[in-house]
């Protein structure tokens, strides 16, 4: 058994872990799937349409509690429309052999939540989702939801990411100012940091038009989450633009994608990981993707820091968010090793020195 660092295992890392079966696969990795600080997932064979979201609890399998929720079961052999407002479980091609000292978590990648598909990870025993917990031995599913655009998926369509770490590897409040001292983090001068360092969105405007971002439009056309530049903006995106007073008033149901008002930069040996700000300040969710890897927005990897692109969706009633309101919180935890490539260079990264960008998937 190879021997593992302290940290967020690597890219090269990641490899090593598939070498010694920690990490199994149906099928041989694609040649981009690993990332400098993570692995994408790829569908497997089977979804479910299923009744209602679960989890499935100590002592029972996701296959178990299938059995009680499935309405239909679908192939994704051949290309399947996921319709919005349903709630599917997916297999997933790879799974875990973990040891008792290396746990996993999972988000979205960041493609997935800018189209505001809902996905999280889920393993056999789960109390939580997008965990997975030191020693798990077992397969991974992702439960999957458009809430905007139905999509198309198929078998290796990569939804989600795993990041792998083993050790106590966040940054304390007093860390991560050191880090930014030497570093600059974000452009703040004096930032915001308690539990992380605090991401506040941008309703000023960017270039002549002031546009502040986009809101999804309803009854769309399918967006194959694997066809990069395939469709018009407009056909799919309201523009939204500066008002006098710079707030946005937030509609029920509607999803948005802002920026922030920082731009960020991730060290190459260290990841960063967006997480919600207190729920208290604001009826809205942040930030499905959550995963920042080594060398976002750094200057050698291509980029003068990089703005987070902020996908936004209201809960039950009209909320106005004011410009410079904080909705997030940058967390970063050291690397066990820095990744011989940087987010940027060599990685398929498509968002290296991003403004306001949707999705790859819109022209």
């Amino acid at each position: 058994m190879p021997v593992f660092k302290d940290g967020i295992q690597s890219a090269e890392a990641i490899k090593r872990l598939a070498e010694a079966g920690i990490i199994e696969s149906l099928t041989p990795f694609a040649a981009d799937q690993i990332q400098p600080a993570s692995l994408d997932l790829r569908l497997g064979k089977r979804a479910f349409r299923v009744r209602a979201s679960f989890l499935p609890g100590p002592n029972r399998t996701v296959r178990e509690r299938l059995a009680d929720v499935c309405l239909h079961e679908i192939d994704l052999t051949k290309e399947a429309v996921l319709e919005t407002g349903c709630v599917y479980i997916a297999e997933l091609q790879e799974s875990l052999k973990l040891p008792g000292n290396i746990a996993a978590a999972a988000n979205p990648k960041s493609s997935t939540g800018r189209l505001d598909v809902f996905t999280r990870v889920i393993t056999d025993g789960a109390r939580e989702f997008e965990d997975v917990a030191a020693g798990y031995d077992g397969p991974l599913y992702a439960e999957i939801s458009p809430r905007t655009f139905p999509v198309l998926v198929r078998t290796g369509s990569r939804l989600s990411q795993l990041r792998l770490r083993k050790g106590q590897v966040r940054l304390t409040d007093k860390e991560l100012l050191a880090l930014h001292g030497k570093e600059r983090v974000v452009t703040s001068e004096e930032p915001s940091i308690q539990d992380g360092v605090a991401v506040s969105v941008d309703l000023s405007g960017f270039g002549p038009e002031k546009l502040i971002g986009y809101r999804g439009k309803r009854h769309t056309g399918l967006v194959d989450v694997d066809k990069p530049s395939a469709y018009r903006i407009a056909d799919y995106w309201e523009p939204l633009y500066a008002e006098t007073g710079a707030s946005l008033i937030l509609d029920p149901g509607q999803f948005y994608i802002l920026a922030s008002k920082e731009a960020v930069h991730v060290p190459p040996d260290y990841a960063a990981e967006m997480v919600p700000f207190d729920p208290l300040v604001g009826e809205f969710r942040v930030h499905y993707a959550g995963f920042f890897d080594p060398g976002f927005g750094h200057h050698a990897a291509g980029g003068e820091g990089a703005r987070a692109v902020l996908e936004v969706r209201s809960r039950d009633v009209p909320f106005i968010l004011e410009h410079g309101q904080v909705v997030g919180r940058l967390v970063y935890e050291r690397m066990a090793e820095r990744p011989h490539s940087l987010y940027g260079i060599d990685s398929g990264s498509n968002y290296q020195a991003q403004g306001l960008k949707l999705s790859k998937h819109f022209k």
